[in-house]
């Protein structure tokens, strides 16, 4: 093999070295050229390409959503039938049942036209009903095909979803308002369209405290962004006993308050009204055991 040196203009072949002569010219085995490799180098350089189908192949299947991921707890049936407890999902043909729908149908139009998910449900002293309501509600929110309602139990102090829909022993409310537990943990799923949040056991211990804290808030939005639900109702303890609802406020988007026919005062929903001002939207007044005409009904 040659190679060409200039000089003063001219051309002047030189001779390179064979392959079995490199040390006769004092050149080491570190020092010898390395023979060029085309394949090599190439593939050094750049990864052969993937088709975007097998790339599509190679994934794994498709990750199951968290709603899908809850646990379900169905609610027994046999308990509310005995005791003729008044749920929708029950009593279909009930006054109270068409009432409940008609709630859901004007509350879901009203928050969906101002952006709202979040509801809370509250009465201004205990005994009102509304736990009672805010269960029927989200029954009858969950038989609208395709959507998701999630139905928190915030009253610490007494709680009584559990109870209502008699599903016991799942549900660690403390634990998921610290942070310390995710939604997929602390939710179970009563059918494709209702989860519920419950407690277990009452926790007078920094109730108002935990509510106040902003790791709730946190694991609030976590929930939301991960379940992705259309409404949250929040059962929340009476407004005028604890300061737990002041303190939850900020986290609502609106509130519905529960009156009782029977023991509600003009001046208790005034006194809710001036907690609830400024800081969340009242979005209307539900009357409980009002009576028309000798049959019981439950009216917005």
């Amino acid at each position: 093999m040659k190679d060409y040196s200039v000089t003063d203009a001219t051309v002047t072949p030189v001779q390179m070295p064979g392959p079995n002569n490199w040390e006769m010219h004092g050149v080491t085995h570190e020092d010898r050229p390395k023979p060029f490799r085309r394949r090599s180098a190439l593939r050094s350089i750049e990864p052969p390409l993937q088709d975007e189908a097998d790339s599509r192949r190679n994934l794994p299947a498709t990750l199951p959503q968290p709603w899908d991921q809850l646990r379900h707890a169905r609610p027994a049936v046999r308990k509310h039938i005995l005791a003729r407890a008044p749920l929708v999902n029950f009593f279909r043909e009930t006054p109270t049942a068409r009432s409940f729908d008609l709630l859901r149908t004007r509350l879901s139009q009203a928050m969906k036209q101002r952006g709202w998910k979040r509801l809370a449900v509250v009465s201004p002293t205990r005994g009102c009903g509304a736990t009672f309501s805010a269960v029927n509600l989200a029954l009858s929110l969950a038989r609208v095909p395709g959507s998701r309602t999630i139905l928190m139990d915030l009253n610490q102090r007494d709680p009584g979803v559990g109870d209502a829909l008699d599903i016991h022993g799942v549900g660690d409310a403390a634990a998921f308002l610290s942070g310390d537990l995710p939604a997929t943990g602390h939710l179970v799923k009563c059918n494709d369209t209702l989860a519920l949040g419950l407690i277990d056991d009452p926790d007078h211990r920094a109730a108002a405290e935990r509510l106040h804290s902003a790791e709730c808030a946190q694991a609030l939005d976590r929930m939301c962004d991960d379940m992705n639900p259309d409404q949250v109702l929040f059962d929340l303890p009476p407004v005028l006993g604890y300061d737990d609802f002041a303190a939850f406020l900020p986290r609502v988007d609106a509130v519905l308050l529960v009156a009782d026919a029977t023991r509600t005062t003009a001046a208790h929903i005034t006194a809710c009204e001036e907690v609830i001002n400024g800081h969340s939207q009242l979005l209307g007044v539900v009357l409980n055991r009002a009576r028309r005409g000798g049959v019981e009904t439950y009216d917005a």
